[in-house]
């Protein structure tokens, strides 16, 4: 069990701390003592009507659609434990304010690049939101070295086709680790001809749901026991998806001019290798810092070029970013 103040003593940060902590706590206990008062010093009238704090913040419970569904599959929202599972989802999203404003933001940026290759392969709309609940749209290195928007380990990224190594990390292009989502999605389908148990393998893999399906005689996703991550994993994914179609519905006011826009760049082919990154950005008239955000698959300082292979490499349109003076 952790001592407070350390190893038993006094220091003088803990000392204010502590004071500063029980001021806050006699201030509380005479805010709601005196609450009646409080309330009139605000021009809230009695507390016997309805009231707003000074701030307009409501804490309140999200209304639940009345009907919800994943890739046209409906969800159950009868059952009152799936009920429950996708309003703890819905809570959790709504009040965790910055990371959902944030991906709100982010969305309008990223979806136009991933919700093409979607539907080329024929992959419902819905599985955006798994990016949104793996990585907001941050190219975050997990606990067990899964790595992207997607979140792919090594093992799976070069199964399904990425180029993973000290100078190139696909797992870090956008469009390509879509390319490899979808091979995955279109794979686990076949297998279980369901898109809610194909999201749900996606946490949890193939196997480990097979081996639950087998074990507990049930077919269905909403009829499985199932650690908690992949309990909550499709709840989650509705969750997102009744906030970022709807967001005004659960207090998210963002005007249009506040989404973060798409990036507008020219495309080079490179068949060669490059020595330098640093000199190839400048001859290209940008920086290597403007060459590595636009290209994040770019892991060193060089690009080594097999024969017959061709990179992609993403230039942003001159004027599309305000340049910062070097002075």
């Amino acid at each position: 069990m952790r001592k407070f103040f350390g190893a038993g003593k006094f220091s003088g940060g803990n000392i204010i701390s502590f004071l500063s902590g029980a001021v806050l706590a006699l201030s509380g206990i005479y805010f709601f003592s005196n609450l009646p008062e409080v309330k009139r010093s605000y021009g809230l009238g009695s507390s016997s009507q309805a009231q707003e704090f000074p701030q307009k913040y409501q804490i309140i419970s999200p209304v639940l659609p009345e009907k919800m569904d994943f890739c046209g599959e409906a969800v159950p929202l009868n059952n009152v434990f799936v009920r429950e599972r996708f309003e703890r989802e819905l809570i959790v999203n709504t009040y965790y304010h910055s990371a959902t404003l944030l991906g709100i933001k982010r969305a309008n940026r990223w979806f136009p690049v991933i919700e093409p290759i979607l539907k080329k392969n024929g992959i419902p709309e819905d599985f955006k939101y798994i990016v949104v609940i793996e990585s907001n749209f941050e190219h975050l290195i997990s606990p067990a070295g899964a790595v992207g928007f997607w979140q792919f380990t090594q093992s799976s990224a070069e199964r399904y086709g990425l180029q993973v190594d000290s100078e190139v990390d696909e797992r870090y292009n956008v469009e390509k680790s879509t390319q490899a989502a979808c091979d995955y999605i279109k794979y686990a389908y076949n297998q279980f001809k369901s898109w809610t148990l194909t999201a749900a393998s996606y946490n949890m893999g193939l196997t480990g749901i097979s081996k639950q399906q087998e074990r507990q005689k049930v077919k269905n996703y909403y009829n499985l026991l199932l650690g908690e991550e992949t309990s909550r994993y499709v709840a989650r994914i509705l969750a997102v998806k009744a906030i970022f179609t709807h967001p005004q519905d659960y207090g998210y006011l963002i005007k249009k001019e506040d989404l973060y826009s798409t990036l507008e760049y020219d495309e080079v082919k490179v068949t060669s290798d490059i020595s330098n990154l640093a000199d190839f950005s400048v001859q290209h008239g940008i920086n290597y810092k403007l060459l590595k955000i636009f290209n994040p698959w770019l892991r060193e300082n060089n690009l080594t070029v097999k024969n017959g292979k061709e990179y992609t490499i993403k230039i942003p349109k001159k004027g599309s970013i305000q340049e910062i003076s070097e002075g």
